[in-house]
C-alpha cells in the first residue's frame, strides 16, 4: 500500500473530543478517519453507479417510447386494477 500523509487543521477542542471518542472505541483517530474516508468514497461510488443505472433506464424508456411501445394511462390503470383485484382475492383466500 502506497501511503501518504494527510494533514489538516482542526479546532483543538474537537481534536481532543475526537481522540477521547476514538479511545473509548479502542481505536485511534487515524483509524477512524481512514474508515470514514473509505466509507465516504464507497458511498460516492454507489451514488455514481446508481446514477449511471438510472440514466440507462431513462434512455431505454425513451427508446421504447420512440419505437411506439406505449400504453394510454387509462389502460395502465385498468390493467393494474385487475391485477390488484386478483391479488386481493388470493389474499382473502377466495382465488
Amino acid at each position: 500500500m502506497n501511503e501518504v500523509t494527510f494533514t489538516f487543521r482542526v479546532d483543538q477542542e474537537l481534536k481532543g473530543r475526537f481522540a477521547r471518542a476514538a479511545k473509548a472505541q479502542d481505536r485511534t483517530g487515524a483509524q477512524l478517519l481512514r474508515d470514514f474516508m473509505r466509507d465516504m468514497v464507497q458511498r460516492e461510488e454507489q451514488v455514481e453507479s446508481h446514477e449511471d443505472w438510472f440514466h440507462r433506464q431513462v434512455e431505454l424508456g425513451r427508446a421504447s417510447a420512440a419505437a411506439g411501445h406505449v400504453m394510454a394511462g387509462d389502460d395502465v390503470e385498468a390493467h393494474f386494477a385487475a391485477r390488484r383485484a386478483v391479488t386481493q382475492r388470493i389474499s382473502d383466500g377466495k382465488r
